[in-house]
């Protein structure tokens, strides 16, 4: 473990000053990710005990039902679902809670897409430093004795370029698949929707 870091620090110094903002994106992506996928986890796995379930009661048009089981349900199908046992347009409460639960279902949507863009951008400013930096050295009027003053330009180039793909390619992966997720659990509110469709506007009538 000693060694380990000792090398990190070791490409840090390498790298140059933006080597850290792309470290702190990798520890915060990493963070968001452990965090989605407790979130989606526990949406899935109510989905998957109780979903059906809904689906049979809205087609039934069995409110009380619906309700009693939407108590036990935290999830954004278990809200969906109440809403609809309460009656009215079926539509319009969609809509109405779709667009609140939209920030649940959504959320770090936008920090992950800011850092799949900003990190290889990232690691492009730190090239283009590193090159800069070569030559500087190539063109000062003193004479270079040692070729690693050159080098160490170059790497901090390469570096760069690499660790922002890195972290780009981090945040791509769960960007990806709680994108997929999203359309998921839209395609169930609408599955949900139209099960209760015109099934529980008379009974609040």
């Amino acid at each position: 473990m000693g060694d380990l870091m000792q090398r990190l620090g070791e490409l840090m110094d390498q790298g140059g000053f933006v080597m850290w903002p792309l470290l702190f994106m990798s520890v915060f992506t990493v963070a968001l990710c452990f965090e989605r996928l407790v979130f989606w986890l526990r949406v899935n796995r109510s989905a998957g005990l109780r979903f059906s379930r809904f689906m049979g009661l809205l087609h039934k048009g069995d409110a009380s039902e619906v309700r009693s089981l939407a108590s036990k349900d935290n999830s954004p199908y278990g809200e969906l679902a109440d809403r609809l046992a309460q009656g009215g347009d079926a539509d319009s409460v969609s809509v109405e809670v779709v667009e609140y639960q939209r920030p649940r279902i959504e959320r770090y949507m936008l920090v992950f897409s800011t850092i799949v863009t900003a990190a290889p951008m990232l690691g492009i400013l730190g090239t283009v430093l590193g090159i800069i930096r070569s030559f500087e050295l190539l063109g000062s009027q003193e004479t270079i004795t040692d070729p690693r003053e050159i080098s160490a330009g170059i790497a901090e180039a390469l570096l760069t370029t690499a660790f922002g793909l890195v972290v780009a390619l981090i945040a791509l992966v769960p960007y990806m698949a709680c994108r997929g997720q999203i359309e998921r659990a839209i395609c169930r509110f609408e599955a949900m929707t139209a099960a209760a469709r015109g099934k529980f506007t008379s009974r609040n009538s």
